[in-house]
């Protein structure tokens, strides 16, 4: 069953009825996907198969080597989410470091690992898609941003998914219509005129739900963020006292954006007829919620941001996402596609106690996440209301001394 309910709070998919066999899922992506540092990297890997495994055996050149797989990351988050709820999932995750849709289809990884064969694996149930974190975004300087390639690619995709037809193709074709419109555009002439063949996908099925899910803004992108390196053994992080070269003034900028740009490749995959997409996961808008009802740190530049008693969605380079971002990114995704109110978990929820994260947090989180996908999140218990109550009390009180 298949329902297309966009809503300016993020499209539900609901889990399809008298499923006797587990519901596959795969997640396609790159580090926002597959988490970029434990505990959430290697999070729940036992209950998710990680179909790059075997491909970094062969040639770990195609990852960082403070990233080893197998990796569990969000899609872990959510497979555990969905066993607490009694759902039966089948996890699965392809992806690669800093991986585009584009990558995933056209296999660009220099280690030569197959992203497309993974996709065409199977008959999926459903498929979500990240695209790389700037590249759907509007061209300017700064930003390594190919917005035609996101629409274009997150259509091919979903296309091959659903109908499976062989295609060959320059990408001028879609781009402008001809050279020069492509080259205008922004576009290589190699990249423009270079011919792109696409097998046929034998295991394609109308009846795949395709989910896009939609990134958050980064950060380090944004007025007042400070140059960091990364260790390239350790990947510990270090914040220079540089100023970086910023594009956003806010992190709304940059979500408005993301949120226009991720709505213009679903409407231009439903164009085609081919099925399109079911949903978007806003999991870019939770963030940003989270941020504007006072959950969580605006500002993790800010000399006090270690200490103002809110929830750091963002890992230390200020692009990733942190321990509490990955568990707000997989409760977002888990009420797209399940259609249920993450809200309900409560204090209890099992997935935030093995990550580290408090109670008090989680249940902040989870109403997060239901009020952005349009739920009404219960009344807590007495327990989890004081619990709740003496956490706003910390904050209150690290605020006033702040001030």
């Amino acid at each position: 069953m298949k329902l297309h309910a966009f809503a300016l709070a993020g499209a539900l998919l609901a889990v399809p009825a008298a499923h006797a066999d587990p519901i596959t899922v795969l997640f396609v992506g790159n580090s926002y996907t597959f988490g970029r540092a434990d505990p959430v990297m290697s999070y729940n890997t036992a209950n998710v198969t990680d179909l790059t495994l075997g491909m970094w055996q062969t040639n770990p050149s195609g990852s960082n080597v403070y990233e080893p797989h197998p990796w569990g990351g969000v899609p872990g988050i959510f497979e555990r989410l969905t066993a607490q709820a009694g759902l039966d999932y089948e996890v699965a995750i392809s992806a690669r470091n800093a991986a585009s849709l584009r990558g995933h289809l056209l296999n660009t990884n220099p280690a030569g690992w197959d992203l497309r064969g993974n996709i065409g694996g199977k008959a999926w149930d459903q498929i979500v898609l990240q695209e790389q974190s700037d590249e759907a975004l509007p061209r300017q300087p700064g930003l390594s941003s190919n917005p035609e390639y996101t629409k274009l690619y997150a259509d091919l995709i979903e296309d091959w998914a659903h109908q499976g037809a062989a295609l060959s193709y320059r990408e001028r074709d879609f781009i402008g219509g001809t050279q020069e419109a492509c080259i205008a555009a922004g576009y290589s002439s190699g990249a423009c005129s270079t011919v792109r063949n696409l097998p046929a996908n034998l295991n394609a099925s109308a009846a795949t739900q395709m989910i896009l899910y939609q990134t958050w803004a980064r950060p380090n992108l944004v007025d007042g963020a400070f140059v960091t390196s990364t260790d390239p053994v350790t990947g510990a992080v270090t914040r220079t006292g540089t100023p970086a070269n910023t594009v956003f003034d806010s992190l709304d900028e940059m979500t408005g954006q993301l949120r226009a740009a991720y709505q213009a490749a679903v409407d231009n995959a439903a164009a085609d007829g081919s099925g399109g997409f079911s949903a978007i996961a806003p999991v870019g808008e939770t963030f940003l919620r989270a941020v504007a009802e006072g959950v969580a740190t605006r500002d993790m530049w800010a000399p006090g941001a270690a200490t103002d008693g809110l929830i750091d969605l963002w890992y230390d380079d200020g692009t990733h996402a942190s321990v509490y971002g990955s568990y707000l990114s997989a409760l977002t995704l888990y009420g797209t596609l399940t259609g249920l109110d993450p809200a309900l978990f409560g204090a209890g929820e099992l997935a935030a106690q093995e990550l580290g994260i408090s109670a008090a947090d989680a249940v902040a989180l989870q109403r997060i996440a239901s009020l952005q996908l349009g739920f009404t999140p219960p009344v807590p218990e007495p327990a989890t209301a004081l619990l709740a109550l003496a956490g706003l009390a910390v904050v209150a009180r690290r605020a006033r001394r702040t001030a």
